[in-house]
């Protein structure tokens, strides 16, 4: 079983030397080479010092196609035409399950074709130089959102070819993304990635570290998303990272969004080491989206008013043509330009909004309690620790695909629309906790006329899609939506 302690530098190095050969790109891996290739960049495309000096949320958006050029063609576009603050580069589906030559193939024959016929960038088939082309021909600093398991070979080529942030962690890309791969295993991988990012930082080049918050991004209760993201920290921490970007997922109750990103900054600051500069980030709705384009963009537009109320360091914008899956690059710019506009009204009006104190009070209690059981199940040891009570049941992440989770937890809207927690099963809340929970479902369940039951469950998981917040029973409860997407 792993343990949270720092790798030592023959180990990153065996590790890497052992990884060169898993794709002939990896060879091209010269870390000296990558250190005076990231000090020849501008302060204007080095990741951190950009988020971390900003005064307002910057937004970024998702986008990833397989050839190079289009890439570069898709983020110009959304950067000069979106606005976007910060750039992604978003990987391929076979370059996540380490599937290179499936991915060369899908390049190949996107190469000669009108469409494309891989879902991402394929990075690691680029390999250095080809990264390198991508960060020169930007003006912003560019950031590898994937969703891997097993990243480190695709962060070994990236941060080479000049990419300064990278997202995901070995728990929030393992139990939400995956079904069979080990925990264990997976925060091993992701204690090499972690410690080549501190490698780099050591060196002056700062690489921006951001766990994957929403997890499996529908009506996620914010304390169990906020001990993911602290646990998460702390592992990137012990290697070395100095800029950590925390997540969190909308929920889409105005209160308990805002609630929860403040909760989110002060418990970051709170757990994690003092050197750490922790921002956060939070994602517009992860959830089923509605077809029609105009209520999309009333999602959209309550995730920026989300923004400019909690100002996170960083907003994750989508589009309005979600419900049809990748959107267009014109959708992608106009998602960026909604949500600027909502957060350039509103994020200079004193806006007072009731209940966030009280509502931030019990989201650290939950995040805390959790956190407790989680050093208690390692004697101390975050990473041992979270592994155990993932086995036990004391942590969990509701609908998770991840054998290495019960999956066990059912969430359910209050009466206000606030995610609460309705199948406890063996998470580790005290019963005070537990009792708040039960009476404000207890609430709803009375307003509606109805017993509390996982039919209410079901009905929130499809209520944004179908133009609601809340999954009030009706005449007829068979409504229609969008499947939750990923990175």
């Amino acid at each position: 079983m792993p343990t949270d302690e720092r790798l030592s530098d023959d180990q990153l190095q065996r590790i890497a030397n052992d990884l060169r050969d898993n794709w002939h790109t990896g060879r091209e891996v010269d870390f000296e080479e990558a250190i005076a290739f990231h000090e020849s960049l501008p302060a204007s495309k080095q990741f951190a010092t950009v988020l971390e000096s900003a005064d307002q949320p910057l937004l970024q958006p998702r986008a990833g196609v397989p050839c190079l050029e289009e890439q570069i063609d898709l983020l110009r576009y959304l950067q000069d035409e979106g606005g976007a603050d910060l750039l992604p580069t978003t990987i391929d589906s076979y370059t996540r399950d380490n599937e290179y030559e499936k991915a060369e193939e899908g390049l190949a024959a996107s190469r000669g074709s009108d469409e494309n016929e891989l879902n991402g960038f394929p990075a690691v088939n680029h390999g250095v130089e080809d990264c390198r082309r991508l960060i020169r021909a930007l003006d912003a600093p560019v950031e590898v959102r994937h969703g891997t398991p097993d990243a480190r070979l695709l962060a070994m080529v990236t941060l080479a070819g000049g990419f300064q942030s990278f997202e995901g962690g070995p728990i929030s890309y393992n139990i939400p993304y995956t079904k069979r791969h080990d925990l264990a295993t997976t925060i091993e991988h992701w204690q090499f990635v972690d410690r080549l990012c501190g490698a780099y930082t050591e060196r002056g080049v700062t690489i921006n570290r951001e766990p994957f918050g929403p997890l499996t991004g529908t009506l996620v209760p914010p304390s169990i998303a906020i001990a993911v993201m602290l646990v998460e920290g702390e592992l990137a921490a012990t290697q070395g990272v100095r800029s950590l970007t925390l997540g969190y997922g909308q929920v889409g109750n105005l209160v308990q969004d805002v609630a929860a990103l403040r909760a989110l900054r002060k418990l970051g600051n709170e757990y994690l080491r003092d050197e750490v500069t922790v921002t956060t980030v939070f994602h517009e709705w992860m959830g089923g989206f509605p077809p029609d384009e105009a209520r999309a963009n009333g999602v959209i537009s309550l995730g920026g008013a989300t923004a400019a109320v909690a100002q996170p360091d960083k907003v994750i914008t989508k589009s309005a043509q979600e419900f049809q899956g990748v959107p267009t690059k014109e959708a992608n710019a106009a998602g960026l330009r909604t949500t600027r506009q909502l957060i350039d009204m509103m994020i200079e009006q004193d806006i007072d909004l009731g209940g966030i104190d009280e509502e931030q009070a019990l989201i650290e209690r939950e995040t805390r309690a959790l956190m407790d059981a989680i050093y208690e199940a390692g004697d101390g040891d975050v990473a041992q620790g979270v592994i155990n009570a993932f086995d036990s049941g004391a942590l969990d992440v509701p609908f998770a695909p991840s054998d290495a989770a019960k999956g066990a937890v059912l969430p359910a809207r209050d009466d206000d629309g606030r995610v609460r927690i309705f199948e406890f099963a063996d998470l580790a809340l005290p019963d005070e906790i537990k009792e708040i929970h039960a009476a404000r479902l207890g609430e709803r369940a009375e307003t509606e006329g109805r017993d509390q039951s996982f039919r209410m469950v079901a009905d929130d998981v499809d209520a944004i899609s179908d133009g609601k917040l809340i999954g009030r029973p009706t005449s007829d409860n068979s409504p229609a939506g969008g499947a939750s997407d990923a990175d």
